[in-house]
């Protein structure tokens, strides 16, 4: 069954079309623009090609400025070239909570993964009974395996949206296709379903990144997979070690930066979030190296994850964070557009939260492809996940983000159905029947390749505000 509801409020604006073709298809604005990524003014070889993804002409060309008319040189030598250290072993702090108490050594080798302690105490992190949906089996306590992150299993997979998908145009988004009864079961929270608060080792003490150091746009180093990496940390105003705050990973997008999207304020997530979220902006890699530049954009820089490096580059943030600051372990998420948009998507099919070494709880993917970034995708375990994507993206197919939104749709236990396409004022479809606790949700926009629908800024888009509303949910 199908609800529609409609809010003529929100005006209509139809964004040109522009063209901006690639060598790996990447593309996003601005390389070294002002910060408004519409996909016109694009630097260099930015631009990623609608048709590339990782077939013919999907490598990306170093260094290639784009011919007139928006082809790209080709024989572009591929960034994602080298082979780069180990794979992904986080180097700080392992990925033990303040659930729990770490051990001597709890620091991890391979990958941040505490070996002992854990964010789990005794009892791990789901109570007994666990999540269960309407008439949903419990997890009887769900398991703990000792020092593991979270308890597995106290979540039921049943009970998901009743009624069918539910379809708003232009509204403020609401529950949509919420499961009926899919409450937490007798005693204690759930780890799964994100109703209890998991406490990060940074809790309780003095952060262990200086406050010199954040909410200033400075790059703060850090080491992954044997690559001297950084990224920009923005942490609340009125900060309290003893309250667990939710985390954010926002991923630049192709010739972007960490400068930038701290200019961007996190695609405008930041003025959003209260003072109830740590942001974190990593900074990509180009040829095989960290990018370097101290501009706001860089050509070519992004996310071509060889050998899982970029990923490693998250674990690590994610390790210092959480050993640093207080953090609530259940509530971990990750945001992008374009190229930062398919690394959110790696990241979540790499690391959701439940199984080994996982942590994110929920994306927001904007604008993205499933072909431009390596990585474990489609996704085999549940993250609930956000998308927008324009009918008219002539950078990266919007048939691509349908498909994104359809793995992580069949991996939530979805009844999946095409979401609709917008002709006019932009459709948002929460997909019906999905695991409780793990929607699925596509708004479909009539406009370009930007983050920021309708208007091209985050003043004045609806973008930010629907994606905040989605994350916040947790």
């Amino acid at each position: 069954m199908w609800q529609i509801y409609v809010d003529s409020r929100v005006p209509v604006v139809v964004l040109a079309s522009f063209a901006l073709v690639v060598s790996l298809g990447m593309g996003c604005s601005g390389g070294n623009a002002s910060p408004t990524p519409t996909s016109t003014g694009g630097s260099g070889s930015g631009g990623i090609s609608a048709t590339g993804g990782k077939g013919s002409g999907g490598a990306i060309a170093t260094g290639g400025s784009s011919a007139s008319g928006g082809s790209t040189a080709s024989g572009g030598t591929s960034s994602s070239g080298g082979s780069l250290g180990s794979g992904g072993s986080s180097t700080t702090g392992g990925r033990s909570g303040g659930g729990g108490t770490t051990g001597s050594g709890g620091s991890s080798s391979v990958g941040g993964s505490s070996t002992t302690g854990g964010v789990t105490s005794s009892g791990g992190r789901t109570g007994t009974g666990g999540a269960t949906s309407d008439g949903g089996s419990t997890g009887s306590g769900g398991a703990t395996a000792t020092g593991g992150r979270t308890g597995t299993g106290g979540t039921s997979a049943t009970g998901g949206g009743a009624g069918g998908s539910t379809v708003r145009l232009d509204a403020g988004a609401g529950t949509g296709g919420a499961g009926t009864g899919g409450g937490t079961g007798s005693g204690g929270s759930t780890s799964d379903a994100g109703a209890g608060t998991g406490r990060s080792a940074g809790c309780g003490k003095a952060p262990t990144i200086s406050s010199s150091q954040y909410n200033n746009g400075k790059p703060i180093s850090i080491t992954a997979a044997n690559m001297q990496r950084r990224y920009i940390l923005s942490v609340p105003t009125n900060y309290d070690n003893s309250h667990a705050y939710k985390l954010v990973i926002s991923f630049h997008q192709r010739d972007g930066n960490d400068i930038q999207n701290y200019s961007w304020q996190y695609y405008g997530l930041l003025p959003l979030s209260n003072n109830s979220t740590i942001f974190v902006a990593p900074n990509g890699q180009l040829n095989g190296a960290p990018c370097a530049g101290t501009g706001s954009g860089e050509t070519s820089c992004g996310w071509p994850n060889p050998n899982d490096s970029d990923i490693a580059l998250a674990d690590a943030v994610v390790a210092q964070i959480e050993d640093s600051f207080c953090v609530d372990t259940n509530r971990i998420f990750a945001t992008g557009w374009s190229y930062g948009g398919a690394m959110s998507y790696e990241t979540a099919c790499a690391r959701p939260l439940g199984a080994d070494n996982g942590y994110l709880r929920a994306v927001a993917v904007y604008s993205g492809s499933p072909q431009i970034t390596s990585g474990p995708c489609p996704p085999s375990k549940a993250v609930a996940y956000y998308a927008s994507h324009g009918t008219n993206d002539n950078v990266l197919q919007y048939s691509g983000g349908v498909s994104m939104a359809q793995n992580f749709a069949k991996a939530n236990g979805c009844t999946w159905a095409t979401p609709t396409q917008a002709t006019g004022s932009h459709v948002c479809t929460n997909i019906a029947g999905c695991a409780t606790g793990y929607p699925v949700e596509f708004c479909s926009f009539v406009g370009p390749h930007t983050p920021y629908p309708d208007s091209g800024q985050a003043q004045g888009s609806w973008g930010p505000g629907e994606a905040w509303k989605f994350l916040n949910q947790f």
